[in-house]
């Protein structure tokens, strides 16, 4: 499974394509600009909202549920990349976010 930093992911700008696989509460309460909601209780059914085509980051909280996504994902053709320490990181290295 392919994986990148928060560090790398912010350097990439934001022409990136992010997905959270979060819940609405969580992603509701502080997310990275831009990034798409698709929670993961529900990514099986809502799989035609993640890009399928260019690179697709994805994202939760720490990285554990966002390595189940990307890993389905790979195995069903996408250029999906898991974003080690999530949101908890990326906002612990200063990154910006939105809230509410």
């Amino acid at each position: 499974m392919q994986s990148i930093s928060v560090k790398d992911l912010a350097a990439l700008g934001d022409a990136t394509e992010i997905v959270d696989v979060r819940e609405d509460d969580e992603y509701a309460a502080v997310r990275v600009p831009g990034a798409r909601s698709v929670p993961l209780s529900r990514f099986v059914q809502s799989l035609d909202e993640v890009p399928a085509s260019g690179t697709v980051y994805v994202m939760c909280a720490a990285g554990g549920r966002s390595a189940q996504a990307t890993a389905y994902l790979e195995d069903r053709g996408y250029d999906a990349v898991n974003v080690t320490g999530g949101i908890m990181q990326w906002q612990d290295e200063g990154h910006p976010v939105n809230r509410g």
